[in-house]
């Protein structure tokens, strides 16, 4: 079943703020398996002129791939048939503990790649007072049966 094409373009509300703590950001560098001392240390991260420990580059990926877009029932996303095709982020600097932020996604495209699906989410973070973090790109692929 095809994806609903009138979804692309469509922009959906911010979410929910979401707090970046410590041990989140600890937990998914442990997940990832990267050991650098930034993502655990506060004097580590300072260290190198961060004012507290940072999250990972693909941190991002905890808040962005939640988005009200994907749940919406009219878009005709089949979750059970999903798989992350790719992801990439533009940063105007990273996340760290204590950022308290939102993300705001829009569909930027659907289409068709043989019997599957490919969907295109773009997800600009900010903090609760406006501040410009990253974007999120993401695609994800519903497979045809």
């Amino acid at each position: 079943m095809a994806l609903n094409r009138d979804f692309i373009g469509r922009a959906f509300p911010p979410s929910e703020p979401y707090e970046v703590s410590r041990v989140k950001i600890r937990e998914f560098a442990d997940a990832i398996g990267d050991p650098n001392p930034i993502y655990r240390d506060r004097d580590a991260a300072k260290a190198v002129g961060h004012a507290d420990v940072i999250a990972p580059p693909t941190f991002p990926i905890v808040i962005t791939l939640g988005s009200d877009a994907l749940l919406d029932p009219e878009l005709g996303l089949n979750f059970a048939m999903v798989v992350h095709g790719e992801q990439r982020f533009e940063y105007q600097r990273p996340l760290r503990a204590g950022d308290v932020v939102v993300t705001e996604s829009t569909i930027s495209g659907i289409r068709s790649i043989g019997r599957n699906e490919r969907l295109d989410v773009q997800t600009v973070v900010t903090t609760v007072e406006g501040e410009y973090i990253c974007t999120s790109h993401n695609v994800l692929i519903e497979r045809g049966a």
